[in-house]
């Protein structure tokens, strides 16, 4: 953008920006079309288009292109767009962090997990981050894999996210540093665990048993794969795909054919609320460790209380002090 002002662009932000202008620009993001965007906010088509001409006055450069396939955003909108999802988030956030207050609860955290991250550590986390009593503390645990959690950290709809540091994440504006590293462990019901451990690793057994696993192409399930592809033998097709370790640990605890590999903090938990038995079976996997995400810009003292929680029951749990950090500012 050519002869740019910022300080001039900022001045007519302050003076004119309003939150409907974000909402707007949101919904012609998601609709693509300025005729459903003005049945979407109960308005007319006209004066869609002129709010639009007038968000595009203040910020001096067209925010979407237009064509026959839609509206899609310029390079300057996916910025503003990006900026524009975390205010309102932001917005969202404050309501309920009002509405906790308001209660008589200290604040309100979301907080992104990935699947296969033990019940015991979140739990244990959560009960410290404020031990006096006075005023608990709320919580939303938002569950999905690391990716999609990162992007919504970025837009402010998490606080905090618990998944895997892998090398093919964008981190851009997000630090991160590393909590522990899972190991692997072969799950069964107790009857056939215990036929299995009467024996050593045979893979061409292991891979005619009915598997359940996580869903395709997560690091989970690409480890597993590679361990088989490692002895020789395809990858076997499973019965059931689930990110549920619960619904896992309690399907295998019914069959008696059934297995499958879980990180170790995982296998444990199943083993005392699903019934399962670990097979004691030693396997190598490089699965990327689990780390603790967060905004690069920094973080509410709610934020950093249960991060330091985290850390500390992580320590007990697994030993040693918390690994490198890193990320992109």
């Amino acid at each position: 953008m050519a002869g740019f002002d910022a300080d001039e662009v900022l001045r007519r932000l302050g003076a004119r920006l309003k939150m409907r202008h974000l909402t707007l620009l949101l919904n012609i993001r998601r609709y693509g079309s300025l005729t459903r965007v003005a049945e979407r906010m109960s308005s007319s088509q006209p004066a869609i288009t002129n709010a639009l001409a007038e968000l595009e006055g203040m910020f001096g450069a067209p925010l979407f292109d237009r064509s026959v396939r839609g509206m899609a955003p310029t390079a300057l909108g996916e910025v503003v767009l990006g900026r524009a999802s975390a205010m309102v988030h932001d917005l969202e956030h404050l309501v309920r962090d009002m509405e906790t207050v308001v209660a008589g609860h200290a604040a309100h955290l979301h907080i992104g997990v990935i699947p296969f991250i033990s019940g015991r550590i979140l739990s244990a986390a959560i009960q410290r981050t404020l031990p006096d009593g006075k005023r608990r503390l709320t919580v939303t645990v938002h569950e999905a894999a690391s990716e999609p959690l990162l992007a919504r950290l970025r837009e402010h709809d998490v606080d905090i996210v618990i998944g895997r540091a892998s090398a093919t994440l964008d981190l851009d504006g997000v630090v991160f540093e590393r909590l522990y590293q899972q190991q692997p462990r072969l799950i069964a019901s107790r009857r056939l665990a215990a036929r299995l451990g009467r024996t050593r690793l045979d893979w061409p057994v292991l891979v005619e048993l009915d598997w359940i696993l996580g869903a395709p192409h997560t690091p989970m399930r690409e480890q597993v794969a590679d361990m088989f592809l490692g002895a020789g033998l395809a990858p076997p097709t499973p019965i059931v795909e689930s990110g549920s370790a619960r619904l896992i640990g309690e399907m295998i605890a019914a069959s008696e054919t059934a297995v499958s590999i879980v990180p170790s903090d995982v296998a444990e938990e199943l083993v005392r609320i699903a019934g399962v038995t670990i097979v004691p079976y030693s396997f190598n996997w490089t699965l990327p460790p689990i780390a603790l995400f967060t905004r690069a810009e920094g973080a509410r003292p709610v934020d950093t209380l249960f991060a330091e929680s985290l850390r500390q029951v992580c320590r007990e749990i697994f030993g040693g002090a918390p690994g490198e950090t890193g990320g992109r500012r």
